[in-house]
């Protein structure tokens, strides 16, 4: 698999849990999770960017939008019910085939293709959304690239990926792996990108990047949105002037 952005090792790795993806109490538990808590963030980006009713149901009405990295469709399923023509591209095409058999057995049109994003040539999407991938490509700067040149004028990116820190190391690594929470092997800790080299990685492709969110856990709350950014953070992202 000679890509520019795929690492064969992560497709093989995600497309070994693809039959396992739509289980809530499966492989991807920790995923159905946190899907809730990206989500929040997302329709407050959506409404922010577009000065949407938040009240409305259908923001997203008239729109194109592109999940990069999609699995199984966790992701893409909603932003359909938001009102968006969707489309989902993952790198394995076990994740594609699940995603595209949930989504018809939930009566949703969402096209999904299997490939690398750099190379799809896929272009003028209002809305590109990345969760939890760019810590797994071989090529940060031309995966960024490609999110770029997927986006219509105008639009808005939003990223989410775990921080490289002690806490990120010790938890989400060494404690959520060894734990069961999350299949060994899904996260490599050296990968992860900090929120100051993904700005400058934006900023060097010609985009600005928000303020970070941070995607926090306590027993009392779980996981949720929060100012404390150590453990794993969502963005938006906007193409400069």
């Amino acid at each position: 698999m000679a890509n520019a952005t795929i690492r064969a090792e992560e497709a093989a790795h995600f497309g070994r849990l693809a039959a396992d993806w739509w289980d809530p109490k499966g492989s991807s538990a920790m995923l159905h999770r946190l899907n809730p808590v990206r989500l929040g963030f997302i329709r407050a980006a959506i409404d922010a960017h577009w000065s949407t009713d938040s009240r409305g149901v259908r923001p997203l009405a008239g729109l194109k939008a592109l999940d990069v990295g999609c699995g199984a469709g966790l992701l893409c399923e909603p932003l359909a019910r938001l009102g968006a023509s969707v489309t989902g591209i993952d790198a394995a095409q076990e994740n594609v085939a699940a995603a595209s058999a949930h989504a018809a057995g939930s009566g949703l049109k969402i096209g999904y293709r299997c490939g690398d994003v750099a190379e799809l040539g896929l272009r003028g999407f209002d809305l590109v959304t990345s969760m939890e991938v760019i810590e797994h490509v071989a090529d940060k700067a031309a995966f960024l690239a490609a999110l770029k040149a997927a986006l219509a004028p105008g639009g808005l990116m939003i990223l989410s990926t775990p921080n490289r820190t002690a806490a990120s190391k010790l938890l989400l690594v060494e404690g959520a792996e060894r734990l069961g929470m999350v299949p060994r092997g899904t996260h490599h800790w050296d990968l992860f990108v900090t929120p100051d080299e993904l700005r400058d990685l934006l900023a060097d492709a010609g985009m600005t990047m928000g303020e970070p969110k941070g995607i926090a856990w306590s027993p009392l709350k779980g996981l949720h949105l929060s100012g404390d950014i150590a453990l794993n953070y969502i963005v938006t992202v906007t193409t400069s002037a």
